[in-house]
This record gives structure tokens, sequence and C-alpha cells, in this order.
């Protein structure tokens, strides 16, 4: 039976952990180990305070369309409007009132908070995670020595996680379990 949960695929999560984390230890000296701690605590960071600045951002720019949306309902709620409408050969039609139909609702508002909000949130989490990928990359790649032990330990580990997947296939494990 695959792992529908999240919470039930643990033990595939905790064996990369735990083959990670031999590879942090025996393939890379402290002071790599180090660099890859304050790469991810860059981007963190970064990610942090860009979706902090979108999520602002987002939601002054709904505060600022609703309240355009408000002074244009108020604008046209003080227009004089036409009631009806005469035709050519002398016939007459009401136009209907629209104006209740403009007014906005707290729905509306809501939905405007909450989309503006989730827009800023995103674009500004996907901006800081660039801007922190970029700086935590330039903190990795400033030593070259080190730069090339990173990628020789992530090429051995990549390497040990394709052959443990290869012979979990060759003993018969049903293929959906990986896959889905």
């Amino acid at each position: 039976m695959p792992d529908i949960y999240p919470a039930l695929r643990n033990r595939r999560s905790n064996d990369l952990a735990r083959l990670a984390d031999q590879h942090l230890q025996h393939d890379l000296r402290p002071q790599d180990r180090d660099a890859l701690k304050a790469a991810s605590h860059k981007v963190a960071f970064w990610t942090t305070v860009g979706s902090a600045v979108g999520l602002g951002l987002g939601l002054y720019a709904a505060f600022r369309l609703r309240s355009s949306r408000k002074a244009f309902f108020e604008v046209f709620r003080a227009r004089e409007k036409p009631t009806q409408v005469v035709f050519a050969d002398g016939r007459t039609e009401p136009i209907p009132d629209i104006t209740p139909l403009l007014k906005p609702t707290t729905l509306g508002d809501f939905t405007t908070y909450f989309f503006a909000g989730a827009g800023g949130l995103f674009l500004g989490g996907e901006l800081g995670f660039l801007g922190g990928a970029g700086s935590g990359s330039r903190c990795i790649t400033a030593d070259p020595e080190r730069r090339q032990r990173i990628e020789t330990a992530f090429r051995k580990f990549r390497a040990e996680v394709l052959r443990k997947e290869a012979d979990e296939l060759d003993r018969g494990l049903d293929v959906s379990d990986q896959m889905f």
C-alpha cells in the first residue's frame, strides 16, 4: 500500500536524512559544514524577509484597490443617472438602477485582501528565495577547494541514493510506491 499520508512516509525521509548526515560527516571538513549551514541560514533569512515584504506590499495594494473601489462607488452614486430611455417611436423603457450592485461588500473586501496578500506573499517569498540562493551560493563558491569538496560529497550522496533505489527496484518492490 503506498504511503498516502505524509506522516507515514517518515521512513524514507529518515533514511535519506541519515545518509546525508553520514556524507556530511565523512566527506566534508568542519568549515565546509559551517559554510553549508551559513548558506542555508542566508536562504532562510532572505526568504523570510522577502515573504514579509511581499505580504506587506500585497496588503498595501489591496488597501489601495479597496479605497479606489470605494471612491469610484461614491462618485458613481453621486452622479445623476438616467431613469428611462425614450425610443424614436415614442416608447419609453425604464433603466434599472444598478447602484446597489456596484456597492463594495465585505466579501469583496475579504477576497481582495486575501488574494492580494497571498500573491504578495508568494511573489516576495520566491524573490527572497532567489536572492538567498544567490547569496548562499556565493558563500559556498567563494573558495574553489571548498566548492569542489561539496560537489564531490553531493555526487557521492546522490550516487548512493540512486544505488539504493535501484537495489529496492531489483528486489521487486512496488514501483508505484516510489512514483506516487
